[in-house]
């Protein structure tokens, strides 16, 4: 199981949400714990939006890495080709 991107043990906070009327009428009929759903709901969003936020940075990190490579050519490929030399020179 992973674990939450939250600390699941803070401290609950009483905050003011503004919901349809006639749908929180139909959940409640339901049985449905609002905050509960709310809660979970605030969990997905935020792991979607750090997905997010991941994802463009790597994308820079990526378009950083092409630029380098476009300058000075495979950063890999010099490792590689100094280690196959066997020298002990530099990079």
């Amino acid at each position: 199981m992973r674990a939450a991107p939250y600390d699941v043990k803070a401290a609950k906070q009483t905050v003011s949400l503004t919901i349809n009327s006639d749908l929180y009428a139909q959940a409640r009929r339901f049985g449905v714990n609002a905050s509960q759903v709310a809660e979970e709901a605030l969990a997905q969003e935020v792991a979607r939006r750090n997905a997010e936020r991941l994802r463009e940075e790597v994308g820079k990190d990526l378009k950083a890495l092409d630029a380098y490579e476009a300058e000075h050519g495979s950063f890999a490929e010099m490792a590689r080709q100094h280690y196959q030399s066997g020298t002990d020179d530099a990079l």
